[in-house]
């Protein structure tokens, strides 16, 4: 009897989908227009579902931008604006955000700022389905789930249209991550590169430095040479110190900015009792006696006349108190560190909640909303500055205000009503992660402990540095989906256990008689993209 070879699966490899190469220029037969059309069609045939479903987005923020023309306002976002204009750094928080303004600013315009953040935002989508797809070989229904909080979050199509650093953050962050992770033995320059990115992202927003220990550490597990990692870090301190030299010209203090004591300060004020540390004379005036139950929230202790910290002569922001409140921070946590676990797990859990409650207060929950008018400049903005009445009107030499424009405006208005990530999704997209990574603990998790880990700390480094903020998650979830997608590809012990589970359950289904599928040898053979011999053994400890 005569046995015919299995037939060749119809469904693209996800390597051989991702693979968009077209007729090369030079070959016979080859135009722009042929060339165009063969890479659209290999696009659209390897990617189809990814592409239906990143249009609808795409479309989302053309609505947002044509309703909220062509920015929205945030407290902060007149600061850095403000900064923008003086071109000078500001002591409460980094500046590279100014920069980027800075150097969008010969354009006189918030179009410019915020069509850029949406380009943004939807590159990092596509940087979560490439990787996905290409390096661990990922269904294309899963490695498009991914990306799909991203994409279609209200909130986040919200803070992208914002003038905030959080979006330029996200995208620095994910391009490190996407770079680092694309090859399983990634070269020297291609870690010098994720070093150059990381610096940036720092610059961008100060939890980005700790998020360096995060990279190198995975490194090293992942036992990558350790010239690499010196690179990584090395390269990644070139703009961190360049800053912060920046910053010594300016302000006197070689460092990034003179609020890291501020913030933890009013961090331990929802819990310092000052009759349980050792408080030195000069750190008395930091001290209150309003009992914990009745003391507000943790920002209060920076932004209101009532802080302590206001005792001092302005600003805040300056070495004398930054010093003292950094101090004071210290010895709360030490005295009482039961209470201070218990202040960072409070905050940690707020992002897990079903519903989105009014937080830090009423006015700035708010600001995270399309609204039906724009934010009015506030009076610390403006100045007489020739014909424009404030920095923000400096800046696009016109109107600085928010032109809110129906009928675009009412449809992103209700869509972000009604469609976004409730914080238990998130909570069990990182439980998803984290139960494939436990399956694959021989290899500490495999490569989804990278983004896993990121999305973790962007969520805990500031419940234990200042305060809970939705913005924040926002900015986490990205890498909790990739991290999940990741721990469950194919070749993963994730993956392959539910690949069992598939099976026994379409086992349970099979009718009587029904005879059962085959999986070809070659399929059972089939190792992950870019994996080597060393990843199938580990995948065999592990028991798959």
């Amino acid at each position: 009897m005569r046995v015919m070879p299995a037939a060749p699966p119809r469904e693209p490899t996800a390597r051989r989908a991702w693979s968009i190469r077209s007729i090369k220029p030079g070959r016979p037969g080859w135009t722009t227009r042929s060339g165009a059309r063969a890479l659209a069609a290999r696009a659209w045939t390897g990617h189809r579902l990814f592409l239906i479903v990143l249009t609808p987005a795409v479309l989302l923020r053309i609505d947002a931008e044509l309703g909220y023309r062509w920015h929205a306002w945030f407290n902060d976002s007149f600061q850095y604006v403000q900064n923008t204009v003086h071109f000078q750094l500001d002591p409460a928080r980094v500046s590279g955000y100014s920069i980027w303004l800075k150097i969008l600013q010969p354009l006189h315009t918030y179009a410019v700022v915020t069509i850029l953040q949406h380009l943004m935002a939807v590159a990092v989508a596509v940087m979560i389905y490439a990787l996905a797809r290409h390096r661990f070989r990922s269904p294309a229904w899963l490695a498009t789930l991914a990306t799909v909080p991203v994409l279609y979050d209200g909130f986040e199509i919200q803070l992208e249209h914002l003038i905030m650093a959080d979006v330029p953050f996200l995208f620095l962050l994910t391009l490190a991550v996407t770079v680092l992770l694309w090859d399983p033995a990634p070269s020297l320059p291609r870690c010098m590169i994720v070093g150059a990115l990381l610096g940036l992202a720092e610059v961008m927003r100060s939890v980005g430095l700790p998020l360096l220990a995060v990279f190198a550490v995975y490194m090293i597990i992942k036992r990558i040479s350790w010239r690499k990692v010196a690179a990584t870090i090395v390269v990644c301190l070139i703009p961190v110190f360049g800053y912060a030299g920046l910053f010594y010209a300016e302000h006197g203090q070689f460092a990034m900015t003179e609020s890291t004591g501020v913030f933890l300060y009013s961090r331990v004020m929802t819990f310092a009792d000052c009759t349980k540390m050792k408080v030195p004379a000069n750190e008395l005036s930091l001290c209150t006696t309003v009992p914990p139950d009745k003391r507000p929230i943790a920002q209060a202790y920076i932004w209101t006349s009532q802080s302590p910290l206001s005792r001092f002569p302005p600003s805040k922001f300056s070495p004398v108190p930054n010093q003292l409140a950094e101090n004071f921070a210290i010895r709360a946590i030490k005295a009482q560190p039961l209470d201070y676990a218990t202040a960072v797990a409070k905050d940690t859990l707020r992002v897990f909640a079903w519903k989105r409650v009014i937080f830090p207060n009423a006015p700035t929950y708010d600001e995270y909303i399309f609204g039906y008018r724009s934010l009015p400049i506030p009076k610390w903005d403006q100045a007489d500055l020739g014909p424009y009445d404030s920095y923000a009107a400096a800046y696009v030499h016109g109107d600085p205000l928010t032109q809110v424009v129906a009928p675009f405006a009412n449809v992103i208005r209700g869509y972000q009503r009604y469609v976004w990530l409730p914080g238990s999704v998130y909570g069990l997209i990182l439980l998803a992660g984290l139960g494939g990574m436990v399956l694959a603990w021989r290899r500490f998790g495999g490569e989804a402990l990278l983004p896993w880990t990121i999305s973790l700390a962007l969520i805990v480094i500031p419940a234990a540095t200042a305060e809970f903020d939705y913005r924040y998650v926002l900015v986490a979830v990205p890498f909790a989906c990739l991290a999940a997608a990741m721990a469950f590809s194919p070749g993963t012990a994730g993956g392959n256990l539910a690949r069992r589970l598939g099976a026994r359950l379409g086992k349970r289904r099979q009718r009587p008689g029904e005879a059962a599928d085959v999986i070809p040898a070659r399929d059972k053979a089939s190792a992950p993209a870019g994996g080597s011999g060393d990843d199938q053994r580990d995948l065999a400890a592990d028991g798959t």
